[in-house]
């Protein structure tokens, strides 16, 4: 009788043994948000390569919108909110020269700038990849520029 039950508790001691080593299987770490993940991509300084105005180049060497146009974009991740830096952009500009920004509803295609403030919260639509960046947005203006001359839909073509 001793022998029976002694069979019967190695029986349930091995069984409990392999179904907890079981669960034990290697887990692999949750992947990293898609918002950090593009924020790793946008926080750089990009140096304009391309901007068009209704369909219209607005690039050129020696014009007010060339290659030492440059976007910052910096903060850190897993914040809500970041900050954006223009250098060398014309005074009649869609884009204040600093500011704040966030993901809109889809991270990995929308960006708000300046969410927070009244009448300057702009949507746009944008693709990066490891070194280019393009930002599109449709601008109606806003108090700190001349909106007749930058109101309409912009492209900005970013490169490293």
């Amino acid at each position: 009788m001793r022998m029976k039950i002694a069979k019967a508790l190695i029986a349930v001691v091995v069984l409990g043994g392999l179904f907890t080593l079981s669960n034990c299987g290697s887990s692999s770490p949750a992947p990293e948000p898609l918002a950090n993940q593009q924020f790793t991509k946008l926080q750089k300084t990009w140096k304009l390569t391309a901007v068009t105005l209704d369909g219209t180049s607005q690039f050129a060497p020696a014009g007010p919108y060339n290659n030492n146009f440059t976007l910052t974009i910096s903060g850190t991740k897993g914040a809500t909110s970041f900050d954006y830096a223009i250098a060398n952009r014309p005074a009649l500009s869609p884009w204040k020269a600093a500011g704040k920004w966030s993901f809109g509803a889809d991270a990995a295609t929308q960006i708000v700038r300046d969410p927070d403030v009244t009448g300057d919260k702009l949507d746009m639509t944008y693709s990066v990849t490891d070194n280019t960046l393009q930002v599109q947005f449709s601008y109606q203006g806003s108090g700190f520029t001349r909106v007749d001359q930058v109101k309409g839909n912009w492209v900005f073509t970013f490169g490293l």
